[in-house]
């Protein structure tokens, strides 16, 4: 790479500004091909000079303030905000997902099949892949840079008045969270789809008292804030868990699921389990994804192709149409199944960025937001499934607030050798510092350390190519959603 490579330029501009709100355009020119056209819900930076120096303006102003890794476990502030908005997220029903890994694919496929049934969709999700506009959607796509930025700016005196009462500011994802309440009720939306950020009781979100309460698999991580043990960590997840609201639990472990049936007993909550009301009842592979029988909590859904691999993507939309059919009442009020051919259209249309995506062939190039290690095991399990590689090179680059010897550790038996590198993130754990983690893992032999991502992009792909055009080799990028983000603008897509 020269020395004057755009990406060194990019990198170096961002250094004043949150990495996590910073969109790396550059793409490397040591590449040898690129990936397919961009995404549609992964947008690129806005065309229009005027527009895209506007949202950096906004992004500079959010990377002020406290970052996703730094909290005051608190609602009083997103409250206060909420109060001088006139509580603008009463406006719309909604549903609220917590859990550790699978929440932003489930919410997703909850957003796909209530826009199949002709719902006004807002859905609020973190992090974001390439770009902050991602976290709010409208009708299943993400809002335009011109909408976020004029959200920004409606709600950005209210934001100032209550930073000025309280004793900390507004944090970056409060602000973020107020933006989408507020332009949900712009829209309007006929129902919100909202992620937790982190935990439940406390997290920014919970200012809404969702119609049906979302808990994916409970697993171990941000153990530091929420828990050493899954039934810790519960008790901050069950926060989501309203009066008199719908609970749709996937598999737990057992500490986690009595916390959560216990909060539900408390607020006359009614359950509905995966196992036991809903679930799988059969998968088969299928080219480019697979194909379900889900059980419902009205029935059997049969054939229905979910074009996204790996068993725990089919969890998920056993989940998510489980939380739709208790959202439109079904097995309460209503007896019967939602209509099945609108179940598999939407399920058919689901994408999810960064989560198993094949972003370039030969060698094939597979993007994969993993990064604790429940989330590895879910993804070495789903690639062994998909792909028929022969021999398979990771690139791994991660934050340093992770459990990494994990996570290698859930990668070690599917990679041939593993590349390490780092993302531009100030939350990037050192190459060096993540190798010697690696070595232990993998022994010196399999380990490269390639500090640049787009040199261990390079690297990765040479080594997959070493066996010849035609022998099976691939490259898989994990680690952290932001070294993906970076990795798919790299190839091209975005």
């Amino acid at each position: 790479m020269s020395e004057t490579d755009p990406f060194d330029e990019i990198v170096a501009a961002e250094t004043d500004r949150d990495p996590d709100l910073a969109v790396i355009e550059a793409g490397s020119r040591t590449l040898r091909t690129q990936g397919g056209p961009p995404e549609a819900d992964v947008p690129a930076r806005p065309e229009d000079p005027e527009v895209d120096k506007a949202l950096r303006e906004v992004e500079a102003e959010l990377a002020t303030r406290w970052g996703e890794t730094k909290l005051e476990p608190s609602v009083g502030r997103i409250a206060a905000l909420m109060d001088v908005l006139g509580e603008p997220q009463r406006s719309y029903p909604s549903i609220h997902i917590t859990g550790t890994n699978g929440k932003t694919s489930t919410a997703r496929m909850i957003e796909a099949l209530l826009g199949a049934f002709e719902l006004r969709t807002g859905r609020y999700t973190s992090p974001h892949v390439q770009s902050v506009t991602e976290r709010i959607s409208l009708d299943g796509a993400p809002i335009s840079a011109e909408r976020f930025i004029e959200t920004y700016e409606d709600i950005k005196p209210y934001v100032e008045m209550v930073d000025a009462q309280q004793q900390y500011r507004l944090s970056f994802f409060e602000v973020l969270t107020g933006m989408a309440y507020a332009a949900f009720a712009d829209a309007p939306v006929d129902v919100a789809v909202v992620e937790v950020g982190m935990g439940g009781s406390w997290d920014a979100t919970n200012v809404i008292d969702g119609d049906v309460a979302v808990v994916t698999p409970i697993d171990l991580d941000h153990t530091d804030r929420l828990g050493g043990t899954p039934g810790e960590i519960a008790v901050e997840k069950a926060g989501i868990i309203k009066q008199d609201a719908v609970v749709v639990l996937a598999q737990q472990p057992v500490d986690a699921a009595q916390v959560l049936l216990k909060k539900a007993v408390e607020v006359d909550a009614t359950v509905a389990r995966e196992g036991l009301e809903f679930g799988i009842v059969s998968r088969q592979v299928a080219v480019g994804g697979q194909l379900l029988t889900l059980r419902g909590l009205g029935g059997e859904y049969e054939e229905v192709y979910l074009p996204l691999h790996g068993p725990y993507q089919a969890h998920n939309a056993a989940v998510a149409l489980a939380a739709v059919e208790a959202f439109f009442g079904v097995g309460a009020q209503r007896p019967d199944r939602l209509d099945i051919d609108t179940v598999r259209k939407a399920f058919a249309a689901v994408s999810a960025p960064g989560r198993l995506e094949v972003v370039r062939r030969s060698p094939t190039v597979v993007l994969d937001a993993a990064h604790n290690p429940a989330g590895a095991r879910a993804t070495a399990e789903a690639v062994g499934e998909a792909f028929d590689f022969s021999r398979l090179i990771g690139v791994v680059g991660a934050s340093g607030d992770k459990n990494v010897r994990g996570l290698l550790e859930a990668f070690e038996p599917i990679f041939a050798e593993v590349v390490i590198t780092q993302n531009s993130s100030h939350r990037a754990m050192d190459a060096d510092e993540l190798a010697a983690i690696a070595v232990e893992v993998f022994g010196e032999e399999r380990v490269q350390v390639e500090p640049r991502l787009p040199d261990a992009l390079e690297e990765a792909i040479t080594l997959a190519e070493e066996d010849g055009e035609f022998a099976g080799g691939g490259v898989l990028v994990t680690g952290s959603v932001i070294t993906v983000g970076e990795a798919r603008l790299l190839l091209g897509r975005g």
